[in-house]
């Protein structure tokens, strides 16, 4: 899927983080990916997290998904949004929506949020922490943009919701399928359905917190840290008064307790291990029946198509101009030569040909069957004549 005269170089020099954008459809021929009946059993889904707002200004309420299938015939005349997070994750057209954004790098990007509203139906003034691409997909839906928030933007006392109890708007659009709102971090926005059958698709982007990246990389250190590794004051004097931290000592505490987090290398692999765990971990895309390498090198002489599980996260590091350390799903592997260009193909396209091979080489064998094991990838072969 490409976006029609969609310049990204000037989007990203322009809009991105900077101010919204609206665009108008720029699709070859859109098509809503979904409908509503599907996005309303996977609420039912015990591992899809999802919500529904039931309610208008004032009168919001929350329920959390799994939700019940009767639930949805008693919602009445009452406005409503049901909310589902990594859509992208089960519906692979859905997941298809991600590929006009991917100049944006991978790690950046974390699902894709679908939401059905009846009319009238929102979530009200509010504000987010990451950048997000609005597609509307169905039906209608009345944007407004307006001021730019913080932590101290006064919020309307909800204990679900994260409302705004002031919104000055300063633009508005009614966006049909097939439209694009962009809308950067921190810029209050409030979108209410048109009619019926309104479907939005949110592709949301992740922007780690200063405490966010400090707290999980400090846990990983300690982790990692052996208990006798302790403060030594061999050269110990005597001092004047023995209740003072004398500044040689803080000085050598000070660098016992950041040294280790002033290591570029290690931070590196730290992250980008942290930044490639999947969203929700705990649920297993591993397959029922484990392959070999064997198994992988007969598929690999007939050719194979290789294609990314939805849910998995796919970022590498370079290591030189041969030699890449790539990152799946929290796991790290050492790529060198052709196994590293096959991996840095798998980053870049959620589909991979790779030819018929006489003689697969060892690491890529090892790494494809590694891949699959862990559910992260799927082979699928070519038609034999």
């Amino acid at each position: 899927m490409v976006l029609k005269d969609f310049d990204s170089a000037l989007f990203l020099r322009d809009y991105w983080q900077k101010k919204p954008l609206l665009i108008r459809n720029p699709w070859d021929a859109w098509q809503n990916p979904l409908e509503p009946d599907e996005l309303a059993g996977l609420a039912c889904e015990a591992e899809v997290e999802s919500r529904l707002v039931v309610g208008t200004q004032g009168s919001w309420a929350v329920e959390h998904g799994p939700l019940a299938e009767a639930r949805f015939a008693r919602l009445g005349q009452e406005p409503s949004t049901l909310l589902v997070q990594a859509v992208d994750h089960h519906i692979p057209e859905v997941a298809a929506l991600i590929a006009p954004f991917r100049f944006i790098p991978n790690w950046r990007i974390d699902d894709v949020m679908v939401s059905y509203a009846t009319d009238g139906g929102g979530v009200g003034p509010h504000y987010d922490q990451y950048d997000v691409f609005l597609i509307q997909g169905n039906g209608c839906r009345r944007w407004r943009v307006g001021q730019l928030c913080d932590d101290q933007s006064p919020l309307v006392p909800h204990d679900e919701l994260r409302l705004l109890a002031e919104f000055h708007a300063t633009d508005e659009w009614l966006l049909e399928p097939g439209d694009i709102l962009y809308v950067p971090p921190r810029i209050a926005h409030d979108g209410v359905a048109v009619g019926d059958d309104c479907m939005t698709y949110s592709v949301g982007f992740r922007a780690p917190s200063r405490s966010e990246l400090l707290a999980h990389f400090v846990d990983d250190l300690v982790a990692e840290m052996e208990d006798d590794d302790r403060y030594a004051d061999p050269e110990l004097a005597t001092q004047e008064n023995p209740g003072e931290i004398s500044s040689a000592a803080l000085e050598k505490l000070h660098r016992l307790a950041i040294e280790k987090l002033q290591d570029r290398s290690y931070f590196a692999r730290w992250f980008g291990s942290y930044s490639s765990t999947r969203k929700y971990p705990e649920i297993d895309w591993s397959p029922e029946d484990l392959v070999s390498e064997t198994d992988i090198s007969a598929q690999l002489k007939l050719g194979v198509f290789v294609s990314r599980n939805p849910a998995s996260r796919f970022s590498f590091l370079r290591q030189d101009d041969a030699t890449i350390l790539l990152f799946v799903d929290g796991t790290s592997f050492h790529c060198e030569n052709s196994c590293a260009t096959f991996a840095e193909n798998l980053c870049r396209e959620d589909t991979t040909d790779l030819p018929a091979q006489e003689a697969p080489n060892e690491p890529l064998q090892q790494l494809i069957t590694a891949l699959i094991n862990q559910g992260s990838i799927a082979l699928d072969g070519r038609e034999q004549s």
